[in-house]
């Protein structure tokens, strides 16, 4: 994933974040889709998928990547 460009539409910024998240109506509540962001839009994505109650963590994608 080190070459992650962000999710963000239009962005092809490097990714630096990992949002995890699950939509509880057609997910299983341990199973973690994700998106990834750069520093720009990471709050953005963030906010997006916490206004629906899908975001479940944040996390450094390096972070991430070592899990």
């Amino acid at each position: 994933m080190s070459d992650a460009i962000c999710s963000a539409k239009g962005c092809r910024a490097a990714a630096e974040w990992v949002l995890a998240w699950n939509n509880p109506k057609i997910h299983q509540p341990e199973r973690r889709k994700t998106w990834v962001a750069c520093e720009e839009h990471r709050e953005h994505l963030s906010q997006f998928l916490g206004m629906r109650g899908f975001l479940k963590d944040v996390v450094p994608l390096r972070e991430w990547e070592e899990r």
